[in-house]
């Protein structure tokens, strides 16, 4: 193999290994795996946001000042109402489709509530 050859080879290998690793394994496409972490950044700041008010209470804020924790969990569920949104609107989740599993899993749910009375 001369020079030339030598070089052309690892041109169309670089090439294909581009092509590989452009190529995601999951499918997904660049802008559907950013609407998806920011969905699970959101979810996580959700999951904060809740393990505050368990510890410290609803109307309990940081020390130095700031919103209180429920004002912090409202905000939090709004963005990850956002997120929720950018996804339906990208088409890559169904809003019916959302809706009814939240409709479905309030009634699976309901039997195993022992604090929420029958109404809610």
């Amino acid at each position: 193999m001369n020079n030339t050859q030598t070089e052309n080879s690892a041109a169309d290998g670089l090439s294909d290994l581009t092509a590989v690793v452009s190529q995601h394994f999951n499918q997904l496409t660049p802008a559907e795996a950013e609407r998806l972490a920011l969905l699970a950044e959101e979810c996580g700041e959700v999951i904060q946001a809740i393990g505050k008010i368990l510890r410290h209470g609803y109307e309990s804020r940081h020390p130095d000042g700031g919103p209180t924790n429920r004002e912090m969990l409202e905000r939090e569920l709004g963005d990850v109402y956002a997120a929720m949104d950018m996804l339906s609107d990208a088409g890559d989740t169904d809003p019916f489709a959302i809706s009814n599993a939240m409709f479905l899993k309030k009634g699976r749910v309901r039997q195993y509530l022992h604090h929420q009375g029958h109404n809610t």
